[in-house]
């Protein structure tokens, strides 16, 4: 058992993609002044990513979930007013809707230098952007357990998050194609259930011992204990393309961890199912984001997605109460009702070609709508 309760403080990491207000189209070579002129606002809070029309920034570390959403409301206004000021501007989306991948350039860092060398046009396709939710967990072989039992609600927190329906200027028929992107690379998807942090440990060891990896970093599982802080990282998820819907993620991410150590305390544990099972409902989440059914193993049938959430939201009302984000938790219901940042741009999209756009005027649309999103009003 863990020494003590953990603090459950939580970090949000996003990533964006920086389009020129003029084409909508990326900006595959942004000049370094913008960049520069973020890392002296913000330090190692924002930092360039793989290709150069990515932006990551990170929020500090937080006790409560409505102060990390503040935060990461502040650091997208920040970036898009940087941004405004070279006629480009942000959008908080897992994939651009028309932007090819051929045409994007990459960073010239030496970690994303030795990635390219290694990945090739596995990681040259990457024109993908994410959003992983950090939850501190002091004790390392509890990060481990819980790990292992959180696993089974992924599905249900990937849902609420999809935000990539379109890719190179095609309707994929999926919510977040992200996933199918992100798949091709080596060391994704489910981790393996581990008994200890020691396991853990000894896996990342036989990468590490004979130089296939450098570090745990450069494993990119759906959810992972961080290589970097002692937390449990949420890796799964599209990005939001709202920051209220964004501080939900985090706060039934935070709230489910809480549920489970709660329950770990009574010596109960959530039940194990295979890693095959999990990822069919993973696969049903990206197919039909929240306007479809994930399987309840327990009952052994389909149950429309609405109801689980609401079932998810009395899990954990307890957990939400104490740790002080029941509004962010409650407002899972109206993603489910709106739907996600797919389903507004899909409607987006069609709603342009049924007032006459062509296609590249709907996709266009699309991106403009993404802009008007990505940036929190007053």
């Amino acid at each position: 058992m863990s020494k003590a309760q953990p603090q459950f403080t939580v970090g949000i990491e996003e990533e964006y993609l920086l389009v020129d207000r003029e084409s909508r189209n990326l900006v595959s070579d942004p000049p370094p002044t913008l960049m520069q002129q973020l890392e002296d606002l913000f330090g190692n809070q924002v930092s360039p990513e793989f290709l150069r029309s990515q932006i990551e920034v990170g929020t500090k570390v937080w006790s409560s979930i409505d102060d990390a959403k503040n935060e990461l409301v502040h650091l997208r206004r920040a970036v898009g007013a940087a941004a405004d000021g070279f006629g480009y501007a942000i959008i908080s989306a897992s994939t651009h809707p028309f932007a090819q991948w051929q045409d994007q350039l990459t960073t010239d860092k030496e970690r994303y230098n030795v990635l390219a060398a290694d990945l090739q046009a596995v990681l040259r396709r990457l024109v993908i952007c994410g959003m992983h939710v950090h939850v501190g967990i002091d004790d390392a072989d509890l990060r481990i357990d819980l790990m292992n039992q959180i696993t089974y609600f992924l599905p249900h927190l990937y849902a609420l998050t999809t935000s990539s329906p379109f890719w190179g200027g095609d309707e994929t028929g999926l919510k977040s194609y992200r996933k199918s992107v992100f798949k091709a690379m080596p060391r994704t998807g489910l981790p393996p259930e581990f008994t200890s942090w020691a396991e853990f440990e000894r896996h990342i060891a036989a990468l590490t011992g004979p130089g296939v990896i450098e570090d745990a970093t450069k494993v990119w599982w759906d959810i992972r204990p961080s290589a970097r802080y002692p937390t449990l990282e949420l890796r799964v998820s599209d990005i939001c393309t709202r920051v209220e819907d964004a501080a939900t993620v985090a706060a039934l991410f935070m709230t489910l961890l809480s549920m489970l150590y709660r329950q770990r305390t009574h010596n109960q544990r959530w039940r194990h199912y295979a890693g095959m099972l999990i990822e069919e409902n993973l696969w049903r989440a990206q197919r039909y984001g929240t306007e479809g059914a994930l399987i309840d193993f327990g009952k052994g049938e389909l149950v429309p997605f609405a109801d689980l959430i609401e079932e998810l939201i009395e899990l954990v009302a307890d957990d939400a109460e104490a740790l002080g984000c029941v509004r962010e938790v409650i407002h899972a219901r109206t993603i489910v009702e709106r739907g996600t940042s797919a389903d507004m741009q899909l409607a987006t999209f069609h709603d342009a070609l049924a007032a006459g756009a062509e296609r590249q005027e709907a996709l266009v649309a699309v991106v403009d709508w993404l802009i008007e999103e990505t940036i929190p009003s007053d």
